[in-house]
C-alpha cells in the first residue's frame, strides 16, 4: 500500500505546469492520489495471480516452438524420412514375384520399428510409425496392408510385371515422413531395378513422374525464388499462387498426354505435428458432389504430397474386404464396451494420432471387435480398401516436402523415376506445362552433389524424349 509520503513525492516530481495547476494544490488530491495508487497496485497483485494460474496449466506445446522456424523441428523430420528411405529400399528389395504381400508389410513393419530404436535414444520423445508398411496390388487404389487371419487375403501374393505401390513412414516427436512410390515387380532372379518399362505400364508412371514434378512446382509460393532487382522480386512475390482449379487443368494435361486419367480424390495434405491431415488440402479430380480443396502452400509450412494416376477410368470403387488401416480422430466419445476402451487406450498409447494397421494391436482377434464401437463414433476413422472401378492398373506416389526461404526441399521420397528403362512413344507438348517443369524447386546453394555423375537435362527434352535420361535430383536447399 502506498502512503501520503510518496503521494507527496509524486506530485513534486509532476511536470512543472502542473504543480502550479491549482487542482494540484488542492487538498483532496494527494488522497485521490493514493486511490489510484492502491488501486493499481491491487490490479498488479490480481495479474500476477492470474499469470501465474495460467503459467500452471501451460504444457510443452504451448512454450516450445514446433515450426520450421526451429531448427530441431526440421531435424526431427529428417530423421524420421532417412529411416523411411531406408526401409523403403529394403522392401522394394524384397519384391519378387509370388512373394505374400502380408509377409512383406510384416516384415517392412518390424524393420520400421527396429530402425526407429535406433535414434533419439535415452530421450523422452515420442516416435514410432509414421505409417505401417503397406502394399498395394495393381488396381488397387488405397494402401492396403491384410491381416493373417483373413485367409484368403493372406494368400495373396504380387506378381511379375504388375505396378506395385508401396507407402511407409517414420515419426519424431509427432513429425511424420511419410513416402510411397511404385514397383514393376520383378522375375524371380531379376532386381526391380533392372527391369525395363515398356507400354502402357511406362505411360502410366511416366504421367505420374511429371504430374508430380508439376504439382511440387506449383507449391513453391510466388516469388520464392525470384531474381532479378528489388521491384522485380517484390512484384513477382505480389503474385497470387494457381488456383485449385487450374491445379487441377494443368496435371489433367499431363495426364492426357500419356493418355490416363488422374484417380479421383487424390489428395495433398498440410503435415502438422501429430497431424497428417492438417487445415489445407489440394484434391485432385474431385467428384461434382464431393469436398474441394482449399488453401495453398506457404513457407514454413510440411505438405504430404499425393499424385495417382491410373489406366483405367480413374474412378474409385470400395473393394469388398476387411478394413485393416485405421487413425485416431479429435473426436472423444463415451464408449460403452470395455473391449472398445482397451483397443482404443492401446491406439492412443501406440499409435497416438497416426495411421496404424489391425496388425499391430497385441491381440489381433480382439482388436477386430472392439474397433466396431470406436469406428461407428468416429473414434477412429477407416482407409477402406478402394481400387480402380474398372479393375485397371493404378499409380500413387507420395512425397513428404518442406517449404522454406530457400523453396522446396523433398524430405521423403520415392527414387527418381529412371527414364533410360522407361519407353513410352507418347511426351508432353504443352508448352505450359514444360516451361513449368523448367523451373527450380530451390534456390541453389553453389555446391554440387559428390554422387552426381549425369548432367541434368533440361525438362523438355526429358518430356519430349523418355528415352533420353534425366538426374531430376535437386540440389539439397539450405534450410537455416
Amino acid at each position: 500500500m502506498a502512503d501520503s509520503t510518496e503521494v507527496g513525492k509524486l506530485c513534486n516530481s509532476l511536470p512543472t505546469q502542473l504543480q502550479s495547476h491549482p487542482l494540484t494544490r488542492a487538498p483532496f488530491v494527494p488522497k485521490m492520489v493514493l486511490g489510484i495508487v492502491n488501486t493499481c497496485a491491487a490490479d498488479v497483485a490480481r495479474l500476477e495471480e492470474q499469470v501465474s494460474e495460467v503459467l500452471a496449466k501451460l504444457t510443452p506445446e504451448d512454450v516450445i516452438d514446433y515450426s520450421l522456424a526451429n531448427p530441431d523441428t526440421l531435424t526431427k523430420y529428417k530423421t524420421a524420412a532417412q529411416i523411411s528411405h531406408k526401409v523403403y529400399e529394403t522392401v522394394t528389395g524384397w519384391l519378387t514375384e509370388g512373394a505374400k504381400i502380408v509377409e512383406l508389410c510384416e516384415n517392412g513393419d518390424s524393420l520400421l520399428e527396429e530402425e526407429i530404436q535406433k535414434v533419439y535414444k535415452g530421450k523422452k520423445i515420442q516416435k514410432g510409425v509414421g505409417t505401417p508398411c503397406t502394399i498395394s496390388p495393381s488396381s488397387y487404389v488405397t494402401p492396403f496392408t491384410p491381416l493373417l487371419s483373413d485367409l484368403e487375403d493372406a494368400q495373396l501374393e504380387i506378381k511379375a510385371g504388375e505396378v506395385v505401390k508401396i507407402q511407409l513412414g517414420a515419426q519424431i516427436d509427432g513429425f511424420g515422413a511419410i513416402v510411397g512410390g511404385n514397383v514393376v515387380v520383378p522375375k524371380k532372379g531379376e532386381k526391380a531395378a533392372d527391369v525395363k518399362i515398356e507400354g502402357r505400364e511406362a505411360d502410366l508412371l511416366l504421367a505420374t513422374h511429371y504430374a508430380n514434378e508439376l504439382l511440387l512446382r506449383l507449391m513453391v509460393p510466388p516469388g520464392l525464388l525470384a531474381s532479378g532487382s528489388d521491384e522485380e522480386k517484390q512484384k513477382a512475390t505480389g503474385g497470387k499462387p494457381p488456383s485449385q482449379t487450374k491445379i487441377i487443368q494443368l496435371v489433367e494435361k499431363v495426364a492426357a498426354a500419356y493418355d490416363v486419367k488422374v484417380v479421383q480424390h487424390t489428395t495433398s495434405w498440410l503435415f502438422e505435428r501429430n497431424e497428417i491431415e492438417g487445415k489445407k488440402k489440394i484434391i485432385l479430380s474431385p467428384a461434382a458432389d464431393s469436398t474441394k480443396g482449399e488453401g495453398s502452400a506457404e513457407v514454413g509450412e510440411v505438405w504430404g504430397v499425393e499424385v495417382g494416376m491410373s489406366l483405367g477410368s480413374g474412378k474409385v470403387k470400395d473393394l469388398d474386404k476387411r478394413t485393416t488401416l485405421m487413425r485416431r480422430t479429435a473426436i472423444t466419445y463415451g464408449l460403452k464396451r470395455p473391449s472398445s476402451r482397451q483397443v482404443l487406450s492401446e491406439v492412443v498409447k501406440k499409435f497416438g494420432t497416426f495411421p496404424f494397421s489391425l496388425r499391430q494391436l497385441e491381440d489381433e482377434k480382439a482388436g477386430k471387435v472392439g474397433v466396431i464401437e470406436c469406428v461407428r463414433n468416429g473414434v477412429l476413422r477407416e482407409y477402406k480398401p478402394a481400387a480402380d472401378s474398372d479393375g485397371a492398373p493404378v499409380s500413387r506416389m507420395f512425397t513428404t516436402v518442406a517449404i522454406t526461404k530457400n523453396g522446396l526441399t523433398k524430405l521423403a521420397a520415392p527414387p527418381t523415376l529412371d527414364l533410360d528403362k522407361v519407353k513410352s512413344d507418347k511426351k508432353i507438348e504443352d508448352e505450359e506445362i514444360l516451361n513449368i517443369l523448367e523451373q527450380p524447386l530451390a534456390k541453389s546453394t553453389g555446391t554440387k552433389s559428390k554422387n552426381k555423375k549425369k548432367k541434368k537435362k533440361p525438362a523438355k527434352k526429358a518430356a519430349a524424349a523418355a528415352d533420353e535420361g534425366e538426374d531430376s535430383e535437386e540440389e539439397d536447399s539450405d534450410d537455416e
